[in-house]
């Protein structure tokens, strides 16, 4: 079994891109360990657990009741630090997203960003969903001065629905769903070698969500070792995939 590490920041990140894999990966029998910034415990963005308006638009169910169960759990309670990742002693890394201010911490993180460096040149299966592929694509290895990214085929949270997202919730949370002023998507493209051959969009969706039992709403880039999704509703899929590169 092996050892997945999932670099957090300290709050913010979104719940079902954190509990999912973690149910899903913890269930098959891996092992999976959390780190943050400094040590501390994480905490989720609260409003994905009672809804961003009136109750709507935060996770669903099944994946808050699965953090409810992480929050338990003695490698969430005590994550270790970014600087103290064991590139050597880990099978895989997954990188989640989320969208409040908290999040600024992590997709900023130069400590995380020299850990990212390290275990993409591992080769070992690395996975990132929704802003997490934004941490790939602002480390930079020395080597070359590119992102791990340059020459991957990838997804990413795309530009239409953070835009969407933002225009139709601004009028009460103003700027939730826009962590930057640049969109993830423009950021992302700008890493790639040939943004028009390697960057994939997926299929236009707002609101249908894959579940445990149906995958046919989500959507996952795949290309080798690496895995990468847009949203929360791609989460199972998402998860699916990183825990069959460990099985296989």
């Amino acid at each position: 079994m092996a050892r997945v590490v999932i670099p957090l920041p300290d709050r913010d990140f979104d719940t079902t891109e954190v509990s999912v894999p973690w149910k899903l990966l913890t269930s098959a029998g891996h092992e999976v360990v959390f780190a943050t910034e400094a040590g501390a415990k994480p905490a989720c963005d609260p409003l994905l657990l009672t809804g961003v308006v009136f109750g709507k638009l935060g996770a669903d169910p099944e994946p808050r009741a699965f953090y409810g169960e992480l929050e338990r759990a003695a490698a969430f309670v005590r994550p270790m630090a970014w600087r103290d990742i064991d590139v050597g002693s880990t099978g895989a890394m997954i990188l989640p997203g989320g969208h409040a201010k908290g999040m600024r911490q992590y997709l900023e993180g130069r400590d995380l960003f020299e850990k990212v460096v390290a275990f993409a040149r591992t080769g070992r299966p690395l996975a990132a969903i929704c802003h997490g592929v934004l941490v790939l694509a602002r480390a930079k290895d020395p080597a070359t001065g590119k992102s791990p990214l340059a020459g991957r085929r990838t997804t990413c949270l795309p530009k239409y629905m953070e835009r969407s997202a933002w225009l139709s919730t601004a009028w009460r949370c103003g700027g939730f769903y826009r962590t930057y002023d640049a969109y993830v998507e423009d950021e992302v493209r700008a890493a790639l070698d040939d943004p028009g051959k390697q960057f994939e969009r997926g299929p236009r969706v707002l609101f249908a969500r894959g579940t445990l039992d149906d995958d046919s709403p989500a959507f996952v880039v795949e290309d080798g070792n690496y895995v990468s999704a847009r949203w929360p509703g791609d989460a199972y899929l998402f998860a699916k995939r990183v825990l069959a590169r460990l099985t296989s």
